[in-house]
């Protein structure tokens, strides 16, 4: 799943109850090779731009994905402290939920964003999805409804195909977005895998993952409308790069904000045993 700046079991079973996948539906192929498990993650500034007022920048990430049969249950909740020139400090967090069916077609979300301890947003809602495209129905920050353009994958599916990929030795993988953390629909993704598969590697901190394979990848996320409006070529809105293993399991990643860059750098891994 892609981290967001908005991207449990308790949780897993709460929302199992309310919502269960068709029993014939046929899982994303990939999904057998995801783990499930909770990590936390440092975050520490990497660099600024010129001109950029940021000086110091600093938090947590805490990453939980839970097998829920015949879904994944996330919860993603999210710190980070950033300091200016003139010595303020402004604390944001945000506790970003989603239940995503493991063949891809539907997702329930929830996202909640912070200012000062002060909420400054709210997202929720459920998507559902068909070859022909899908659709959006938000309960906040207000009720409404939104085409998603065919094509349109869900987060767990993202990473299960930018897997792929780069095992394909494919050096990009585009494809349109939605995430739930936005009350504006599906992003347009493009996804740069650079270095090729790499083989397994020591590793002494977290032997979980010194056998298996990984990839590097820069993942940048674009408005569709602003897409549109300039022939298909625009800035990104937000650009993470991150180090996958083959179980989905980031490792490291920066997440570009424009202005600054935040590297993340996981301290902790836990694997969650499944209840199928």
């Amino acid at each position: 799943m892609v981290p967001s700046m908005m991207i449990r079991t308790s949780l897993a079973a709460l929302l199992t109850v309310a919502f269960l996948t068709p029993a014939l539906a046929v899982n994303e192929p990939g999904t057998e090779h995801m783990l499930a498990h909770r990590a936390a993650y440092r975050l520490t500034l990497d660099s600024v731009r010129d001109n950029a007022s940021v000086v110091r920048a600093e938090g947590v990430m805490l990453f939980e994905v839970v097998d829920a049969c015949d879904a994944w249950a996330s919860r993603q909740r999210f710190t980070l402290v950033i300091g200016d020139r003139d010595g303020n400090a402004i604390e944001t967090t945000s506790d970003y939920a989603t239940l995503e069916a493991k063949d891809g077609s539907s997702l329930r979300f929830s996202l909640t964003q912070m200012t000062e301890g002060a909420v400054t947003s709210r997202v929720s809602g459920e998507a559902t999805m068909t070859p022909e495209g899908g659709r959006v129905r938000y309960t906040e920050p207000a009720a409404s409804e939104e085409a998603l353009p065919a094509g349109t994958i869900l987060p767990m599916v993202h990473t299960i195909r930018s897997l792929a990929a780069a095992r394909a030795n494919q050096r990009m993988f585009t494809a349109p977005l939605f995430d739930g953390t936005s009350a504006e629909g599906a992003q347009d993704t493009t996804t740069i895998i650079s270095g090729g598969w790499a083989a397994p590697q020591p590793n002494a901190n977290f032997p979980l993952l010194a056998t298996l394979g990984s990839a590097r990848m820069r993942i940048a996320f674009f408005n569709r409308d602003a897409s549109a409006q300039n022939g298909g070529a625009s800035t990104p809105e937000y650009e993470v790069s991150m180090r996958y293993f083959e179980n989905g399991v980031a490792d490291e990643m920066k997440m570009d904000f424009g202005e600054f860059v935040v590297q993340g750098s996981i301290g902790e891994l836990q694997p969650i045993p499944s209840p199928c």
